[in-house]
């Protein structure tokens, strides 16, 4: 079972168990991690699951769509090189212990 390490806005560490193919919002939400509000339930309609994936694991979350840079673009926090939607990142073996921190506003 694959693992996400969340830091949220107040500086918290959340090491969280993720159910392979659910995506790093689907499973702060269901853990309660703060900051996460997923608002649109990660259908690419809105920005509140924006968080900054560490360098180290960047490369291996995958392109940003177009659709997902468009949402970014129109975030409440600073957009970063490290801005992902964590709807749009499955979790899978090779992520575990994917590590990121929650932006600091999401709506």
């Amino acid at each position: 079972m694959p693992g996400v390490v969340y830091f949220d806005p107040y500086g918290e560490e959340h090491r969280i168990d993720a159910d392979e193919g659910q995506s790093v919002m689907e499973t702060a939400v269901a853990n309660g991690v703060p900051g996460i509000v997923g608002q649109c339930g990660g259908s690419l309609a809105c920005a509140s699951c924006h968080v900054y994936v560490h360098d180290e694991w960047l490369a291996r979350t995958g392109e940003v769509s177009e659709m997902e840079d468009d949402m970014l673009d129109g975030a409440m926090a600073e957009r970063r090189p490290q801005s992902r939607l964590s709807c749009q990142i499955r979790m899978s073996d090779d992520l575990d212990g994917l590590t990121v921190e929650v932006a600091p506003e999401q709506l």
